[in-house]
């Protein structure tokens, strides 16, 4: 993002003194929201058709709960905990802002980019709408809905919005303003943030039953393919948007993250190939989202060339990742940690390597390999894993409390019959009347055969 005094936005009433109305920036940041906001119905879909069939309707409403409950808490206090003027040395934003106090009418402060500060607040919204819908991921087929409800409301207002603050505020958060660690849309204040969470909510649920025994494979590949193309078209709103102009920096963010996203399918398409012998529908859609993933932090600091270097390690990385699950016995249903933590490090860290002022422009640094030392790397290395232990402890501790206060995890029963029947009265599908449930369950009784 650019260098946006989020941080300390000065709310200036419309008059003599206001900052001059800029339309074409404002009509930009509009539709860039919009396309942020359709990630989380993508993200629905992506989710929904890698579950198994009897969890499609629960993993859905997990991402349209955000839908619902944030926006809510982001006009009560959670803007102002992200944007408002800095608290504690850059950890965590004042409450000037406490139920948008003050926005109505007023400009972003100083920065040119001349549009209200409504717009950007709603454009930050659609970020915070979809980090937390990301983590649901990882608990899909066994968590209570309630529970999940009760857990995103605790986590986006003690993890999302302060390491918002840290990152996004440019001028005053404490890894961007003090810290200096680079990250354009997201890689730790969005993909860190939720993959820490995510791994640290499958240990405190547990493993779905029958897992890794059981094959429980996605159910509907053409609903996941719709799905990932859905977030690749939003993910030029989250992208380029945070440019938060229609410039030459959002022409370079454009191009980087198309070609960034295409060699991430080519890398883990090869992986696959090589180490499975077939190339899926299921690992396109998947390394399109690790290259987006790992391109978010970096796509304003590497050069197309570079862009295409961060997409390969990214879908080469990722496609590895995915199988630790196996190995170290987290069961993290649709590899949120696998995607995003992993692709969020290899893109916030390969900024120490392949950022290029040249790219960059006035103010601009450079990375290892284009003679800038060591220092930019240890700084991202820094970023990573304050956030990723940050949101880790928390995010566990926070899943914990929920679990032993209204249960987080829903019975073995429920789990067996299947959560959309069991929680939400309802099936995905509907042929003849009757619901379609998984193939190892008997249809008439419910049963394991």
């Amino acid at each position: 993002m650019p260098a946006l005094d989020t941080g300390s936005l000065t709310v200036l009433a419309q008059a003599a003194e206001t900052p001059e109305f800029d339309t074409g920036n404002t009509a930009f940041m509009i539709l860039a929201a919009a396309l942020v906001l359709l990630m989380t119905p993508g993200l629905a879909m992506f989710y929904g058709g890698m579950t198994r069939s009897k969890s499609v309707l629960n993993m859905m409403m997990m991402s349209f709960a955000c839908l619902a409950v944030v926006p809510v808490l982001w006009t009560l206090y959670g803007y102002t905990m992200a944007f408002g003027p800095t608290i504690g040395n850059g950890v965590v934003g004042g409450f000037d802002f406490l139920g948008m106090e003050g926005t109505i009418g007023a400009f972003t402060a100083d920065d040119g980019s001349g549009i209200p500060v409504l717009v950007f607040a709603s454009f930050q919204l659609m970020f915070a709408i979809l980090t937390p819908a990301l983590i649901s991921g990882a608990i899909a087929d066994r968590a209570k809905f309630g529970g999940w409800v009760l857990f995103v409301v605790l986590w986006v207002s003690l993890v999302y919005f302060p390491v918002c603050h840290w990152v996004f505020s440019l001028e005053e958060g404490w890894i961007a303003a003090r810290l200096g660690a680079l990250d354009f849309a997201g890689g730790t204040a969005v993909h860190i943030n939720a993959g820490a969470a995510a791994l640290a909510l499958t240990f405190v649920l547990g493993k779905r039953r029958g897992f890794p025994r059981e094959a429980m494979k996605p159910h509907n590949l053409p609903l996941v393919l719709l799905g990932a193309g859905l977030l690749w078209f939003g993910w030029y709103g989250f992208n380029v948007g945070s440019e938060v102009a229609a410039d030459g920096v959002a022409a370079t963010v454009l191009f980087n993250t198309t070609v960034a996203t295409g060699a991430a399918i080519i890398a883990w398409l090869g992986v696959e190939k090589l180490r499975d012998g077939h190339a899926t529908t299921l690992g396109a859609a998947s390394g399109a989202i690790a290259g987006l993933v790992a391109i978010t932090p970096a796509c304003n600091v590497v050069s197309p060339v570079g862009a295409i270097v961060v997409g390969l390690v990214a879908g080469g990385a990722c496609a590895f990742a995915v199988s630790f699950k196996y190995r170290l016995g987290y069961d993290d249903s649709l590899d949120v940690v696998g995607i995003h933590l992993v692709g969020g490090i290899v893109g916030s860290l390969i900024i120490g390597l392949l950022a290029s002022a040249a790219v960059q422009g006035e103010g601009g640094v450079d990375g290892l390999f284009y003679g800038g030392g060591l220092e930019q790397l240890g700084i991202q290395t820094v970023a990573v894993l304050a956030v990723m232990a940050y949101s880790f402890v928390v995010s566990y501790l926070l899943g914990t409390l929920v679990d032993k206060t209204i249960g987080f995890r829903i019975t073995e029963e429920q789990e067996l019959t299947g959560v959309d029947e069991t929680v939400h009265a309802e099936s995905g599908y509907e042929i003849g009347g009757v619901g379609v449930v998984d193939e190892h369950l008997d249809p008439h009784l419910g049963h394991e055969r």
